[in-house]
């Protein structure tokens, strides 16, 4: 599922965070676009980079409730840091669009490998999953190329 590659304007933003129950104000509204335009995971670091304007609790309070209502998904990248990325379904989160990520140890981008499919996990019988991440760890194509992985 390709992301539309364009800025949101603050009511189409208003109106995605009414789908999920959460009512739009200036930082929820920054914080959404800082992560929609990002085109990839973001760690807590990124986002404050990204929004200097906000103070670092300000930040946590929006993306807690992000998680809280599927606006975001949050995974562990190989490190124990936990990355956001947007919840593509609309409404409540159908974790068939969990997906697998990459985490290369060596420019320590995080890529979402949407295309790559994930098997049918057969819980044992009580179980209810919430989400599913996969992090595969290891060097990106770009990395790859430029042999910057022998520098370290």
């Amino acid at each position: 599922m390709k992301r539309e590659e364009r800025v949101m304007n603050s009511d189409e933003v208003t109106r995605r965070l009414a789908d999920k129950g959460v009512k739009a104000t200036a930082n929820r509204i920054l914080v959404y676009r800082a992560l929609h335009d990002a085109h990839r995971p973001m760690s807590m670091a990124d986002v404050e980079a990204k929004l200097l304007s906000l103070d670092r609790s300000s930040i946590f309070r929006v993306l807690t409730l992000f998680l809280q209502h599927d606006v975001l998904h949050a995974f562990e990248d190989g490190r124990g840091v936990l990355h956001y990325e947007m919840c593509d379904s609309t409404g409540a989160c159908n974790h068939t669009d969990s997906h697998l990520h990459f985490y290369c140890e060596t420019c320590h981008q995080t890529f979402c490998l949407d295309q790559t499919l994930l098997p049918d996990i057969e819980l044992p019988a009580g179980f209810s999953p919430h989400s599913v991440s996969f992090v595969i760890k290891g060097t990106c194509p770009d990395c790859m190329n430029t042999g910057a992985h022998h520098h370290h």
